[in-house]
């Protein structure tokens, strides 16, 4: 019997199959380059001890598509890995915005998915992805509960100094308009491995999750008390697509000056900003490819990216009255060495030197990567948000969790 997880990204679905009482997946996945025309398939499969890789690349128009091929591949005879989806008794998904109702893992019900789409507005990029595919392994897994593991869960600790804005009252009580954070899911499980490492409970850290979406936390011991994104995943940092944080005069100037329509700029800002606007690329890895070209736009894209994770870590820093480490993660976190050492750069004041050569060096596993004298630690720790949505559903299904 097996837990399938499903974490839909913006552009992007992340697979694995656990078996219900072990850690170690059976196989996994990454679906990549979704709504492109040469969408990419990196298939894995673990047989007694050896690794059998299948690689595809075909058009994948959207997350629906990309939840087929998925199924496909589990029971397809020459490298099945299942017999029957009757096999699978939990789906999980990883779903952006629960806003202040969906705030635990929670089995999915009509009600649930009615809340989930009812926050289209505040994560057009991901919540209509999750449905599909929670509609999608409806059908496909019939026997198979799905449960619901939200990204805005884990920032639930944030102190109302840090989640309100400064308009009135009535808007956050009658709207929800409010800080909300996300990739809560990865902050959670990199903080904890990176406390882990350290031998620091109560470390005080900075994870910074960097991939197609990004953001940062602020998190003390087990809590988190400031992260970048806000009511959407549009806040913040620099994006792949995404604008990250911009003055709201620049939207009434377009709306008003340039007759942009709502939709237009809702477009504008998820879409067609970020890397992507200022380069004409949103994968990090053909910038840095331009970068080291000598790229003017791809020069000035890094710079501008990295720049604004220093303002964060020196504004975390500040909040916690402390820092421990700074933690990498996620895609670009964990393989680009050139934005990692970007941010590191002139960063002596708060203790963070960073080792050059243990820098370029790619691992797989949690790292450090700061010189040994380094007052504030740098690490890279490779989030596995699929390991911690099968503990969820693990825990949900027990009912040892705390929602049930």
């Amino acid at each position: 019997m097996y837990i399938l997880v499903i974490n839909s990204g913006s552009s992007s679905i992340k697979y694995q199959l656990f078996p219900v009482d072990g850690d170690q997946p059976v196989c996994s996945g990454l679906i990549e380059r979704i709504g492109q025309d040469n969408s990419r398939l990196t298939h894995q499969i673990f047989k007694t001890g050896a690794q059998q890789v299948v690689k595809l690349e075909q058009a994948i128009k959207d997350h629906e598509a990309g939840m087929q091929v998925l199924a496909g591949l589990l029971t397809r005879p020459d490298i099945a890995v299942i017999r029957d989806p009757g096999e699978i008794v939990t789906v999980g998904h990883r779903v952006v915005h629960g806003g202040e109702t969906l705030t635990e893992t929670t089995v999915v019900t009509a009600e649930v998915k009615e809340k989930i789409k009812a926050l289209y507005p505040l994560a057009p990029l991901h919540n209509p992805g999750h449905i599909k595919g929670i509609e999608v392994a409806e059908k496909m897994f019939l026997q198979a509960v799905q449960v619901a593991v939200f990204d805005t869960a884990y920032h639930r600790t944030l102190p109302e100094r840090a989640f309100r804005y400064a308009i009135g009252e009535k808007f956050y009580r009658e709207d929800g308009i409010r800080v909300y954070g996300f990739h809560g899911i990865s902050h959670q499980y990199v903080s904890c491995e990176a406390a882990a490492f350290l031998g620091r409970p109560n470390a005080k850290l900075i994870t910074i999750h960097l991939g197609n979406g990004c953001s940062m936390a602020a998190v003390e011991g087990d809590r988190c008390i400031d992260t970048s994104m806000g009511l959407t995943p549009l806040d913040g940092l620099v994006m792949g697509t995404r604008s990250g944080s911009i003055d709201p005069s620049v939207l009434l100037y377009l709306q008003q000056q340039k007759n942009y329509t709502a939709a237009e700029i809702t477009e504008l800002l998820n879409k067609q900003s970020g890397m992507q606007g200022l380069t004409g690329h949103n994968d990090m890895r053909d910038i840095s490819k331009l970068y080291q070209e000598g790229d003017p736009a791809a020069r000035l894209a890094y710079e501008l990216y990295t720049y604004r994770i220093k303002k964060f870590i020196g504004a975390y820093a500040a909040a916690m009255n402390g820092l421990d480490a700074i933690v990498f993660t996620a895609g670009v976190g964990e393989n680009d060495a050139l934005t990692r050492e970007l941010v590191c750069q002139d960063m002596d004041f708060l203790g963070i030197c960073l080792d050059g050569p243990a820098n370029k060096r790619h691992d797989t596993v949690a790292r450090d990567i700061s010189y040994r004298d380094s007052r504030t630690r740098v690490l890279v720790v490779p989030t596995n948000e699929e390991l911690a949505i099968a503990r969820e559903c693990r825990m949900l299904r027990s009912g040892d969790h705390p929602a049930t």
